[in-house]
């Protein structure tokens, strides 16, 4: 490791008398141009690497701070907000009931084939219906009470072997989610 270290040295050593033979040939106004041009580029490498990133950085900080401080803002009103969601009592639903469910079909002007409740499930047929009927009936379901399909089989209605369009007939198993007052 030595030898390399005196190799570094030597290098150098031969870079230094390079540099004050080439300042010995220079004449004073020569020396007092380059010492001034050092200088210069000097200064404007430490601007460039220091004071201007640092700058632009503050100033488009200083442009964007109120739209974060807005931002923070809004954060904070919604963080309240969920909070005093969170310490409200759920809604509570009706339970499902043949009566609640043959009104909300009549609703949406579907009649069931057959409509039939076990416990907490219902098993609803419906033949011959609008398949956009149907599935609104479905998203009121699930909205207002709380009740998930279990089971579906949907057809498409056919008369001699044709498909019908939007006609559907459709078979449903239904189930009301937890939180139901019984």
């Amino acid at each position: 490791m030595s030898t390399a270290v005196n190799k570094i040295r030597a290098a150098l050593a031969g870079q230094q008398q390079a540099v004050q033979a080439f300042w010995a040939e220079r004449t004073p106004q020569e020396r007092k141009l380059l010492t001034i041009g050092g200088v210069v580029a000097g200064l404007a490498l430490v601007y460039a690497v220091f004071f201007e990133p640092a700058w632009t950085g503050r100033a488009e900080l200083q442009k964007s701070l109120p739209e974060l401080r807005q931002n923070a803002a809004q954060l904070q009103a919604l963080a309240r907000e969920a909070g005093e969601l969170a310490r409200q009592a759920p809604v509570q639903v009706a339970p499902m009931s043949r009566a609640s469910l043959d009104a909300s079909l009549k609703a949406r002007g579907l009649t069931p084939q057959s409509l039939s409740l076990t416990g907490e499930y219902a098993r609803v047929q419906l033949n011959g219906v609008p398949f956009a009927s149907v599935m609104l009936w479905l998203d009121g379901l699930r909205r207002e009470g709380r009740i998930a399909v279990q089971e579906a089989t949907i057809t498409a209605q056919t008369v001699q072997d044709k498909a019908v369009a939007g006609q559907v007939n459709a078979t449903f198993s239904l189930h009301q989610s937890p939180g139901a007052t019984r």
